[in-house]
Parts: C-alpha cells; structure tokens; sequence
C-alpha cells in the first residue's frame, strides 16, 4: 500500500498496490503492519457498508464526540463517490479545513479518517455502495454532526446533493466540540 497524508494530520489516502494479471488484480486493503509502519495505530474492531441506491445521495457530516471518537478507513466498493473529512480538532493546525476526493471501485483508493474529523460524501453514481472499517465500535447517544454546507467551512461539492435524510438536514452550522 502507499499512504500519502493529507493537509489534515493523521489522514491519509492510501492507494493499493495491485498485482496483475489477465485475471484481474490483487490488492492488500489493510494490513496493520503497513499501517504501523506508516505512523497510523489502527485497530478496526468493526465494519460497515452504506448502500445508495440514488447518484446524489449525501451521507454526512458525522462524527463522535468524547471520549468516544472514531477512526476510520474508508473504501468505495462499487459505484463512486466524493468523500469528505474535516477536522474539527480545536488544537490542530489543520482546525476546520476539510479534504475531499474521489473514491471508486475503479480506482480502489481508500481514506484514512482519524478520531476528531467529521466525514460525509457525496454518491456519483447509483448503486453505491461504501465499506468501511472502524475503531472503536459505534456508541450509541454520542454521535453528532455538522451541516454539509455549513459556509464556515466551504466545502464546494461537486453537485447539489439531491437525496438527504431528514436528520442530517437538521444537523446545525459548526459548533466547537467539547
């Protein structure tokens, strides 16, 4: 695998390093030794798909709060989407600034998200689906989120999302985290 960080430190985009042949491919996805090799102690102890049958679905902005932050390593199993991570970490240099890229099943490409930074994305395609791993396990009464929207943080999707769930068009603008 190669791991290039972000402008957000501790997230990383991490690119497959893929062995073909006139079968196909194959890939490692995760392998802790790589990713401790890489500075990135990661234990996924839980995995999750979201499958979106619409283009224009968005998922987001999630994340837990303290101490029950999550971790996690995204992955676009088919279709395409623009994923998103901001850090919402008060002490970081990278505080509110946001990474977007594209993720396919063609590209095979993966996010790395650390504990502290909300994420969403954005579905390109219909029949999406999103893999991901996680650390620690969800927490039930700590999760929250910020509006995919919020103008203090200027995310430029790249279309107007037309598929939104009730709770996160309700989700407030940006408001520090304790």
């Amino acid at each position: 695998m190669k791991f290039q960080e972000t402008e957000i430190p501790g997230a990383f985009i991490v690119d497959p390093q893929r062995h073909e042949d006139d079968r196909g491919y194959f890939a490692r996805s995760f392998c802790e030794v790589e990713f401790k090799e890489n500075g990135i102690p990661f234990q996924p102890v839980q995995s999750n798909i979201s499958y979106n049958a619409r283009a224009l679905t968005l998922r987001g902005m999630h994340f837990h709060k303290a101490p029950f932050e999550e971790t996690k390593l995204v992955r676009c199993s088919a279709g395409h989407i623009f994923d998103v991570a901001v850090d919402l970490r008060k002490n970081s240099p990278a505080y509110k600034k946001w990474v977007g890229l594209n993720l396919s099943r063609k590209n095979g490409r993966a996010f790395f998200i650390p504990a502290g930074c909300a994420h969403g994305f954005l579905t390109l395609e219909e029949d999406t689906e999103v893999f991901y791993q996680m650390g620690p396990a969800f927490t039930p009464g700590h999760d929250a989120g910020v509006l995919w929207n919020d103008p203090t943080i200027g995310i430029p999707w790249p279309a107007q999302p037309a598929v939104i769930s009730q709770r996160d068009r309700e989700l407030e603008g940006y408001k520090p985290h304790d």
